[in-house]
């Protein structure tokens, strides 16, 4: 996949979420996320699109579709957290753990993250998201 063709898929997306479809957005959402080339992309460039979906601010119950959008991000993101072990990958991925019920797996990566994020950078605002995570759990 090109980087114009995520950039295309991410513009159908935004699209459909700002005109009050999000039904459709989580959709798309799943369906580029489940793309086996997705994961051509630059890490920032799949990273930018896995953040639009999972670090959102939602109200309400969530949705069938809403959890199959987090499920299908699992996969590229269990990819990049393998390959880069990046702390905010460790979020990314803690959280669609959590929304798909999978709070041991969640706090397992916040955990993870947060220790690596301490090593880096420990007043970083990612640091501070990562134990208000841990401690919410």
């Amino acid at each position: 996949m090109s980087k114009d063709v995520l950039v295309s898929s991410v513009k159908e997306i935004v699209t459909l979420a700002r005109s009050g479809d999000a039904e459709g957005s989580f959709d798309k959402f799943k369906l580029l996320f489940e793309r086996p080339e997705f994961l051509d992309n630059r890490p920032e460039d799949q990273r930018q699109a896995l953040k639009l979906l999972i670090l959102a601010k939602r109200t309400g119950a969530k949705s069938d579709k809403l959890i199959e959008a987090h499920r299908s991000a699992i996969a590229p993101l269990t990819e990049m957290v393998s390959a880069h072990n990046a702390p905010e990958d460790h979020e990314l991925l803690g959280v669609c753990h959590l929304v798909i019920g999978n709070e041991e797996a969640a706090g397992n990566m916040f955990r993870e993250g947060l220790k690596l994020e301490r090593e880096k950078n420990a007043g970083s605002d990612l640091c501070g998201r990562l134990m208000t995570r841990v401690s919410s759990l």
